[in-house]
């Protein structure tokens, strides 16, 4: 008897509110979230922001060095207190609305005197903190307990990152944020399709030829392919192709190698030899989502680095270009009255572990159509 055959999720969970609600609580409250780096805020004062689901953050360098995160909102009337996606405030933060002051391990420290507040224990009133975890210099944050550490969740993988020296990154440029209106989903599930490769990238099959795979863990996926020496006939991916030895920090079978991360339910890491960029799948509604991304490089000014850099850029903005194309067509599919879910392929562990687990999380993505509701 051959094994039962996997399905994807269904197509009303990708543009459902009612959906979209479940997941904003069972999903993504206990979910950590990228801020930043730590190099993002190297002085004190040094801030960065994180807008989250109706949640806004803030990352802050302490006098003491110290990178704490809080809820970017005065304990008095809610007021944002730092603006813009990063900045330095100084020695503190004063709100702009009626001048209470934090320090910066955020603590409060002084009301204005006119404001009556002379009774008010200041130490009771500091700015709250959000639960935060440092891995590998990234500053991952979460609104509720429930899932494992970041390290934890990231365990099967901490030996091949190792020579990668994420903790001496630093960022190349700044936060770029792309809208799409597509569910996250759309975005979550085209990262983790290997089977698109060779179909819709033309550039990445000259790249890696058959060499693609991928493999699902419990809480990470995990994709990966092989530059080939045989050089493409695209200069840009030739002359990258001509510059992995440049990388010789990496042991020999890591120097040619583009290995993807997605790290449950809505961060992607690509990790080249020449650099790091995080991809983040904001949810904003049932059907939109904000794509937001940087990218991060091991201090190295040789220009055989840079040059690597750059012609990695020009191919995966090719890439992002055909994916933006391909995620809107699938959005718009979902919304066929012929389409429920279809077959997975035994290849597309991924997408299969992906399904396993949101339907463990809000048992209803397993209903063909969405639940009657109540009268």
């Amino acid at each position: 008897m051959s094994p039962e055959i996997e399905r994807s999720l269904p197509a009303w969970i990708y543009s459902d509110p009612g959906f979209f609600e479940r997941e904003r609580e069972s999903v993504f409250r206990s979910a950590w979230q990228v801020v930043c780096h730590v190099n993002d805020v190297p002085n004190a004062g040094d801030y960065q922001t994180l807008d989250f689901l109706g949640e806004q953050v803030l990352v802050l360098r302490g006098n003491d060095g110290v990178v704490r995160s809080f809820h970017n909102a005065c304990r008095h009337r809610a007021a944002r207190l730092a603006d813009g996606s990063h900045g330095n405030c100084g020695h503190r933060l004063v709100c702009p609305y009626h001048a209470w002051s934090y320090g910066l391990d955020g603590a409060l420290l002084r009301t204005p005197p006119w404001q009556g507040f002379g009774d008010l224990d200041l130490s009771q009133h500091g700015l709250a903190p959000v639960e935060q975890e440092i891995f590998l210099g990234f500053v991952f944050v979460r609104f509720a307990p429930g899932l494992p550490s970041v390290a934890q969740m990231m365990s099967p993988y901490l030996d091949e990152l190792a020579p990668h020296g994420f903790e001496t990154l630093v960022p190349q440029g700044r936060v770029t944020l792309r809208p799409r209106s597509v569910n996250w989903k759309n975005v979550a599930d085209n990262y983790a399709d290997g089977l698109h490769i060779p179909v819709a990238h033309p550039g990445l099959t000259r790249l890696f030829g058959p060499s693609y795979a991928m493999e699902a863990q419990p809480w990470v996926d995990k994709l990966w392919g092989e530059v080939a020496e045989t050089p493409s006939s695209n200069w840009s991916e030739r002359g990258y192709q001509a510059l992995m030895p440049v990388f010789d920090h990496l042991p020999a079978e890591q120097r040619r190698r583009w290995s993807y991360y997605k790290l449950w339910p809505n961060l992607a890491f690509d990790v080249y030899p020449d650099q790091v960029d995080f991809m983040q799948f904001i949810p904003v509604s049932p059907t939109e989502t904000l794509i937001r991304e940087i990218s991060y490089a091991r201090p190295d000014s040789r220009r055989e680095a840079r040059a690597a850099r750059y012609l990695n850029w020009r191919i995966n903005r090719q890439v992002n270009a055909e994916d933006t194309v391909l995620i809107q067509r699938v959005q718009d599919g979902m919304g066929s009255s012929s389409y429920v879910s279809g077959p997975l392929s035994p290849d597309e562990v991924c997408l299969a572990s992906f399904a396993r687990r949101l339907k463990a999380d809000i048992p209803e993505a397993g209903l063909p159509h969405p639940p009657a509701k109540a009268a």
